[in-house]
């Protein structure tokens, strides 16, 4: 019996072929927002190890969302072309290409995390433009040491709102299979989902009908856009230690749900400067799964789990619980890019019948001959102590 992990999985007209799926994670290599071979050789490496689902990083719609000045940006048609030689190879491995889009809000405009992650106050945004302002529901900043955004009008909300569908279909032009919406981690669409964030006393602030509306119509926006038989994802912070709780997830995947998405991406924080793991929610295996257990059991909606998910055994669980539909990894295939060739391999299973191209699948498959120990005894002896230490 085939394990669940290495099933296909159908979502509208898009088949995976496993349940495995490269979670987008920022890189901080884009030029003026354009990818480069970078981006080529980091993506692709993990479509030829196996993955079924692979997301290009948070791709911004509007260049004053850039967290960084090395954001990737699909706000405008120069982007396309660059993008596509990235799905084309995803493509031919077998795998499946998909982009996160995306806006900072109000936390745009830092340094990079290794120079600190810190506000920066002169620098022109990506496609350069200065000076770069930040926008954000209510005149909030995300920290005390962040600057004070400008309060979106009306006119602001539907410019980004129309940016989003605009994107989407230039994510298909080039190429990409699914489309996530970043709903989460204190970026735009979060802050206008959480009550501390926003403050607003018009239609899209004050009550959680209010407070949803920016998300829905951004995910109407993109449905639009989006080709009917290609599916549609969308990554909330399922609870946000700073006034989103799980219910009002909730209640969001629901309305989602009748807007066209098909799944939603269960993380968590990002809106409160302390994380949600660093108080209630300490780190464990899998410490984000129970919320994407109870959003996919009480919306009816497919969900798609994250966190601290590094086990073969430990996925598979997850699917075969129904605890979720897919299992994202980060980290864990940065560390180990050819994760899923592990994972079939500890499950049992051929690397060429599991997940991999012909071309690794069928050196890889003549690896474990048998007969041949695994261990030759002379291997087992204990080395020689040095003479003298190394200098």
């Amino acid at each position: 019996m085939v394990p669940k992990l290495f099933t296909p999985h159908t979502i509208r007209g898009v088949t995976l072929k496993n349940r495995i799926v490269l979670s987008p994670m920022l890189t901080y290599h884009a030029q003026e927002g354009k990818v480069s071979d970078w981006h080529l050789i980091h993506l692709g490496k993990f479509a030829t190890g196996g993955a079924g689902l692979v997301f290009m990083e948070s791709t911004k719609v509007d260049a004053r969302g850039c967290t960084t000045t090395a954001d990737t940006g699909l706000w405008n048609d120069s982007f396309i072309e660059p993008l596509t030689r990235i799905t084309s190879f995803i493509k031919r491995q077998g795998a499946v290409p998909g982009i996160q889009l995306s806006h900072s809000g109000r936390k745009a405009r830092t340094s990079l995390p290794w120079e600190g992650r810190g506000p920066i106050e002169t620098e022109a945004r990506p496609d350069g433009v200065s000076p770069w302002e930040l926008i954000a529901p209510s005149a909030i900043p995300h920290a005390k040491s962040y600057p004070v955004p400008r309060a979106m009008t009306k006119g602001d909300i539907k410019e980004l709102v129309e940016a989003w569908g605009k994107a989407a279909i230039r994510a298909y032009k080039a190429g990409f299979e699914v489309v996530e919406i970043h709903g989460a981690h204190g970026y735009l669409i979060h802050e206008f989902l959480n009550p501390n964030a926003n403050q607003r006393t018009d239609e899209y602030g004050g009550s959680l009908e209010n407070r949803m509306r920016f998300a829905v119509e951004v995910a109407e926006s993109v449905r639009r856009s989006w080709p009917e038989d290609k599916p549609l994802f969308f990554r909330m912070s399922a609870i946000d230690n700073d006034g989103w709780e799980i219910e009002d997830s909730v209640a969001l995947a629901k309305l989602l749900k009748s807007k066209g998405v098909d799944l939603i991406d269960c993380t968590t924080a990002g809106m409160a400067v302390t994380p949600v793991n660093a108080s209630v929610h300490p780190l464990h295996y899998g410490y984000q799964v129970p919320h994407a257990e109870r959003i996919r059991r009480e919306a009816e909606i497919e969900t798609m789990a994250v966190g601290l998910i590094i086990h073969a055994e430990q996925a598979e669980a997850i699917l075969d619980h129904g605890r979720a539909d897919l299992v994202a990894l980060g980290r864990e295939m940065l560390h180990n890019p050819n994760w899923p060739i592990d994972a079939a391999e500890k499950m049992g299973l051929k690397p060429s019948g599991a997940c991999v191209h012909a071309s690794y699948g069928y050196w890889l498959d003549k690896r474990n001959l048998p007969g041949i120990r695994a261990v030759p005894s002379t291997w087992r002896r204990p080395l020689r102590r040095a003479r003298r230490p190394f200098r």
